[in-house]
């Protein structure tokens, strides 16, 4: 073309980029790729074939790990882990510094492979992937360096296991890798079998870095292989991919004791309210559902428009879509590169072919004739409930309807098993503060999208997952309480034959949405004393007093609504009454357990619901230092519904050291009582009667810790499960929470001082809570 035509027609020629020096380290090992492993390459052994999606070809040879290297690998790191972490943040800090800056040395080798790997624009790889890469290795270094600092009493977990995907494989192993790295740990990372070559690369700067052997161990093939990691012999399992793989893996270390983050799959709405900026929404929703060709976990891939603008919001889309360019991703000019493999493809094409509904537009885009392409598509008119609508289609696929009101838009958005993201575009920021604490995801982008960075945590909620990538909170699941916990033996009731003292029938009775309520089954059983004297009976709930449970604190949605310092009240009122009856408390608690510690555990109690108190509305969020005109809020929020089988051996002090912080954080409560010493939980009642505690937000159940933990675990109603019972259910639990994969927190058979610093403070804070990571641009 001419400059006159070029000019006249606003058409861009092709700008190819040369993958010269990629290919010619490709060509350095024609003979194939072995496993990263002790600071170096193994020999080839067999394996598959990495391909480039954009034309089919070969690029290079990898090997399938065997059980063998994975053993050797994990035997690696774990032989390296103890130097690694004595070396200190400040030595570590040094060696992700050097890190970060051969990533920058070699950002362009790195962004070619990414492509030729992964089928992505280049202008992604280069302009995004890679520059994040580099940022997330600068930070850690950084956290490293402050971590003697900022984490005081904290230390690595161990080994971590890592399991990365194919859409982004460069930037998914530094939100990894940096954040172990720094924190002591060592790793045994896993690629994608589409994606490996860029870690491949990574592992060659490790040594260019001069970094320790055994500190970073990279093993390539299938799925085979991340099964042999996570049932390996390691302290903890990062995950990034799809929902039911890494349902799969909550169900395999159920029990196991390994620390667990899993970022699971999505289905983002974006939000486009009628007062919006169509234009600049049409070119946000570009980038939210077509960059990476749609595959992208937070994609914005279901499109939600306020009725009065969705025709000319449709119009200028379909426009901008006939505008988009599909082709070599080499070509810096090409918006949409290829899809990462033919099964990956098909899929695609399976899902949008046997829809039925609606309205379907493809973009007027030409595909190129060789390659893995799928058109820009845009799915319009669907119910909320069409399959489109709620599965992940993980693709250039668009599915969308229309709104009315906001509080319908809230209603539609949530209307997922998914909560990783969302997008709200608005003119009056008024109305899109206002969505960002109603909608259920991680991260909510105002009048924007993608935007990401080290500073600021990634993760989800529901069925996307747990845990965060970034930001301080993302340091919490690489780190551990410093100390090695004793084991908890299970804890017996007494029994007896002795009636009761004064002869006085005393039967408790459950409590339920604010008021006693009798148990379903209509069974108690006789609590003693250690002499065998009947102190009272206590009533045995089931999966009935469960549900009516569960349904109490599910109404009781004014609490999360109400303000911190009103909680804070209700908690120094609970203190008050509870002190005005501590000898009640002392003397039954000495009778129950055989002890003389009663006042104790009661003044203990006390002060407990006093420092939840004081918390209440003083734990805030931060704003983070992310490189954006504008800020990222990191917003706490309350988990929701908490279950939580109570401490056996602390009666009082166990429950109360539970139900503080949640409640104080917004959270409601079904709380098990302690299994052999209930009396203290159901004398209790009187207390949250007498304390304005709105019904149901505490629900207190006596019974079986291990006939209750099922149904607690299974309910998906429940939105997290806490167990610190003696009764080891630890398993139970972690597998049953797999269904609609909710957090748990279980002690693994390890005690709890419950009387020093363990008892209470920010861990307990920290997991009544999640972070929502909110970006607010504010200019230009």
């Amino acid at each position: 073309m001419t400059v006159k035509e070029i000019f006249e027609t606003m058409d861009y020629g092709p700008a190819p980029e040369s993958a010269a020096e990629a290919l010619a380290w490709l060509a350095e090992h024609s003979d194939g790729f072995g496993h990263f492993i002790d600071g170096r390459f193994t020999k080839p052994g067999a394996g598959f074939d990495s391909r480039n999606p954009a034309n089919g070809n070969v690029l290079a040879t990898l090997t399938q790990a065997t059980q063998a290297d994975v053993d050797s690998a994990v035997a690696a790191a774990r032989a390296a882990q103890g130097k690694w972490a004595q070396l200190g943040g400040p030595g570590r800090a040094r060696h992700l510094y050097a890190l970060a800056r051969l990533l920058q040395k070699h950002a362009r080798l790195f962004a070619v492979l990414e492509t030729l790997d992964n089928g992505k624009p280049i202008r992604e790889s280069r302009d995004i992937d890679v520059p994040l890469a580099q940022r997330h290795f600068y930070y850690h270094a950084g956290m490293a360096q402050l971590m003697e600092k900022t984490q005081a009493g904290r230390e690595a977990l161990g080994v971590c296991g890592q399991i990365i995907p194919w859409n982004f494989p460069l930037l998914m192993l530094s939100w990894k890798i940096a954040p172990a790295l720094a924190m002591g740990n060592t790793v045994v990372l896993k690629p994608a079998e589409y994606t490996s070559l860029t870690a491949l690369l990574f592992a060659d700067i490790c040594r260019q870095a001069g970094l320790p052997k055994g500190v970073v161990n990279i093993v390539t093939g299938d799925g085979d292989v991340g099964r042999m990691i996570v049932d390996a012999d390691v302290d903890k399992i990062a995950f990034t991919g799809s929902t039911e793989v890494g349902r799969a893996i909550r169900e395999t270390t159920a029990g196991s004791g390994k620390s667990l983050t899993l970022e699971l799959g999505g289905k983002s709405p974006y939000i486009v309210f009628e007062d919006a900026d169509l234009d600049s929404a049409v070119e946000g929703l570009v980038d939210a559902i077509w960059f990476n060709g749609g595959q992208v976990c937070c994609a914005g891939s279901r499109l939600l428009v306020q009725e009065g603008v969705a025709e000319d919001f449709y119009r200028r889309l379909r426009r901008r879509m006939d505008g988009l360019r599909v082709g070599d991703p080499l070509d810096k000019c090409i918006d949409i590169g290829a899809i990462v493999d033919p099964v990956q493809r098909d899929s695609i094409a399976r899902m949008v072919d046997g829809n039925t509904e609606g309205e379907t537009y493809r973009s007027a885009a030409t595909l190129p004739a060789k390659g893995c392409y799928y058109p820009p598509t845009l799915i319009t008119g669907l119910s909320p409930a069409s399959t489109l609508m709620q599965d992940e289609i993980f693709g250039p696929v668009l599915v969308g309807t229309t709104f009315r009101t906001p509080s319908e838009a809230v209603e539609l958005a949530n209307n997922t098993r998914y909560g990783l993201a969302a997008s709200v575009w608005s003119e009056n920021i008024n109305v899109a503060l206002d969505m960002a604490p109603k909608l259920v995801a991680g991260v909510v982008w105002i009048n924007g999208t993608n935007m990401l960075d080290a500073a600021a945590g990634f993760g989800g909620m529901r069925e996307s997952g747990f845990g965060r990538e970034g930001g301080w909170e993302g340091l919490t699941a690489y780190t551990k309480p410093i100390g090695k916990p004793k084991p908890l033996t299970k804890i017996e009731a007494f029994t007896g034959d002795k009636g009761p003292e004064d002869g006085i029938d005393r039967t408790a009775k459950l409590y339920i949405g604010g008021k006693q309520a009798r148990p379903d089954g209509g069974y108690s059983r006789g609590v003693y004393s250690k002499s065998g004297t009947l102190l009272g009976q206590a009533p045995i709930a089931n999966r009935k007093d469960i549900r009516n449970a569960v349904e109490a604190a599910q109404a009781a949605k004014g609490w999360p609504a109400a303000t911190a310092h009103l909680r804070a009240q209700v908690l120094y009122y609970l203190g008050e009454n509870l002190s005005a009856r501590a000898e009640e408390f002392t003397n039954r608690l000495n009778q129950m357990t055989g002890t003389r510690t009663g006042a104790k555990e009661v003044d203990a109690a006390v002060d407990r619901l006093f420092t939840y108190a004081a918390w209440a509305d003083k734990l805030d969020g931060d704003v983070r230092s992310v490189p954006l005109r504008g800020v990222a809020l990191a917003m706490r929020e309350p988990v929701g519904v908490i279950g939580a089988l109570c401490p056996d051996e602390a009666p009082l002090l166990g429950l109360v050291s539970i139900m503080a912080p949640a409640i104080a954080m917004g959270n409601r409560v079904v709380l098990a009582a302690s299994d052999p010493f209930p009396l203290a939980a159901t004398d209790f009642y009187q207390v949250l009667e007498t304390s304005d505690v709105p019904a149901g937000v505490v629900n207190i159940l006596t019974g079986n810790h291990a006939e209750l933990a099922p149904t607690l675990a299974t309910h998906a109603d429940v939105n997290a499960v806490w167990s610190f019972s003696s009764t080891d259910v630890a398993a139970t639990v972690e597998r049953g929470a797999a269904g609609n994969l909710k957090r748990t927190w279980v002690n693994n058979r390890q005690s709890r001082d419950w009387m020093g610093e363990k008892g209470e403070g920010q861990t307990f804070l920290d997991a009544a809570t999640e972070i929502k990571t909110v970006w607010v641009p504010y200019g230009a």
